[in-house]
C-alpha cells in the first residue's frame, strides 16, 4: 500500500511515517499542500491530509484534487472537532475524518476500512474524449483498442488528461513528469511526445496532443 502523508509538523510526521512503515506500507511525506499537489500524480492508494497547513490548507487541496478527477481516498486529520467542520470536510471530498489527538490503533483501523472500501469499487479510470486511461492496470484504450504504454508514456498521458484543455509548458512537463530541470531533458520530452502521439493517434482518430508554438502543448481536440 502506497500512502502520501501531508503534514507540516515534522516531528509528528516522522512518528507517523515510522509507525506506518512498521505496518509494511510505503509512505512518502510532503510538508505542504503545494508539494503534495504535484506528488499525488505518482500514484497512491491513500492520502493522509492535515487540514491546517501553511499556504494552501488541506481542505482546499482536497477540493482541488476532486475537481481534477483524482479519486485517491483521503483521510483528513485535524484538531477541529465541531460537527460543521466534519461535514465540510466530507463534502469537500474527504473519505474519512479523524480528530486529533487520536490513538494510533484507530488510525490503522480507519486506513484498513478505507482500503477495503477502495477494493470494492471499480478501478479508477480517467476519460478524455474517446480515450480512457486505466490507472490500476496502466493501460489506455481508444476506439476499442488497447494501447500499450511505457511507464513514462503513461505518466505523461495521465498528466495531459488531468490538465486537458490547459496550456502546459515544457517546464511544467519537465517538473511534473520527469522531476527534472528542462535543460537536462528538453530533447527527451520531444521523443516521448512523438512516441505517445504515434500510439494514441490511431487511424481515423483525431490527434489529441496539440503543439502551441513557442509555448507548449494542449491536450484537446483540434479546432
Amino acid at each position: 500500500m502506497r500512502i502520501l502523508l501531508v503534514e507540516d509538523d515534522l516531528k509528528a510526521a516522522r512518528l507517523l511515517v515510522n509507525g506506518l512503515q512498521e505496518e509494511n506500507w510505503h509512505v512518502d511525506h510532503c510538508p505542504s499542500a503545494e508539494e503534495a499537489e504535484q506528488q499525488i500524480s505518482q500514484g497512491y492508494d491513500l492520502l493522509i491530509l492535515d487540514w491546517n497547513l501553511p499556504g494552501m490548507d488541506g481542505m482546499l487541496l482536497c477540493s482541488k484534487l476532486r475537481s481534477t478527477g483524482v479519486s485517491t481516498p483521503v483521510l483528513m486529520l485535524t484538531a477541529r472537532d465541531a460537527l460543521q467542520d466534519k461535514v465540510q470536510g466530507l463534502r469537500q471530498g474527504a473519505d474519512d475524518y479523524l480528530v486529533k489527538p487520536y490513538a494510533f490503533e484507530e488510525l490503522l483501523a480507519r486506513i484498513e476500512a478505507l482500503r477495503r472500501r477502495a477494493e470494492l469499487q471499480p478501478a479508477p479510470v480517467l476519460q478524455a474524449f474517446d480515450l480512457s486511461l486505466h490507472l490500476q492496470t496502466h493501460t489506455a484504450v481508444r476506439a476499442g483498442q488497447e494501447i500499450e504504454l511505457t511507464r513514462k508514456e503513461f505518466a505523461l498521458l495521465e498528466f495531459f488528461i488531468r490538465q486537458q484543455g490547459i496550456l502546459i509548458s515544457r517546464h511544467q512537463l519537465a517538473e511534473h513528469v520527469w522531476k527534472a530541470d528542462l535543460i537536462a531533458i528538453d530533447n527527451l520530452i520531444d521523443v516521448h511526445i512523438k512516441n505517445l502521439r504515434k500510439k494514441i493517434d490511431l487511424p481515423g482518430c483525431e490527434p489529441l496532443i496539440q503543439t502551441v508554438r513557442g509555448q507548449g502543448f494542449v491536450f484537446a481536440l483540434p479546432e
